[in-house]
């Protein structure tokens, strides 16, 4: 897998603290409409944050994150793996899914890229009123009846793919040279965007956010216009 922006095959190292950073009123704007779907998975609302490998996902569902009060953030690269890129939604379902279900906190090995094996370290994800899961595959069929609302990261796959292999740099050639035909096959297999129920884009002011094509959760989000830098349009 390949998140935004670092790639999770290189050894993990603590978080610099960052400046505070009070989130762009649209942002908070969809954050609060977020907050009012109906809850999706027990009683928390899972937002599924799909798109290409390149596309941004990362970097937008921790903003929404930010926006949301501290949200948790589920990536799935902890949960897929080099021999499971995509074939991860069994796992999902019994660590994550089921026990959010019921209401307890979600318990998972997350997947060490560099050793090629998951944990020791356990991490937990508590059922919070909006929880995000982003990355390849978020918004695939049989996550969909889980979640609350589907965004798609609008990027078109050639130049997400362009922005990740210049992101990771030549030492990760050959796992892009794999993931792309992986890539592929899934999303023609089981495509998330036409499911989406907004479309989320990158402008110079920060995202426009759009009615999807599904759009079955959209008419209550509200979406609104721009309002200046980094806003959510």
């Amino acid at each position: 897998m390949t998140p935004e922006p670092h790639d999770p095959r290189a050894p993990r190292e603590p978080h610099a603290p960052r400046e505070p950073r009070t989130p762009s009123a649209s942002l908070t704007a969809l954050a609060a409409a977020l907050r009012g779907l109906p809850p999706s998975c027990g009683p928390v609302r899972l937002i599924a944050v799909d798109g290409h490998a390149g596309s941004g996902k990362s970097t937008f569902a921790r903003r929404l994150a930010e926006a949301l009060g501290g949200a948790p953030v589920l990536r799935l690269d902890d949960i897929a793996s080099h021999d499971q890129l995509f074939d991860w939604t069994e796992r999902l379902r019994r660590q994550v899914l089921d026990p959010l279900s019921r209401g307890e906190t979600a318990r998972y090995a997350a997947y060490d890229w560099p050793e090629r094996r998951f944990g020791p370290a356990e991490q937990a994800l508590p059922p919070a009123p909006v929880v995000i899961v982003e990355g390849v595959g978020a918004g695939r069929r049989a996550l969909r009846g889980h979640l609350a609302a589907v965004l798609w990261m609008d990027v078109p796959r050639g130049e997400a793919w362009q922005r990740g292999r210049r992101r990771d740099g030549a030492v990760q050639r050959d796992f892009w040279d794999g993931w792309e035909p992986a890539e592929l096959r899934h999303f023609t297999e089981d495509p998330s965007r036409p499911f989406a129920d907004l479309l989320v884009r990158q402008c110079p002011e920060g995202y426009e956010v759009l009615r999807g094509p599904s759009g079955a959760s959209a008419g209550s989000l509200v979406i609104t216009q721009g309002e200046g830098p980094s806003a959510v349009r």
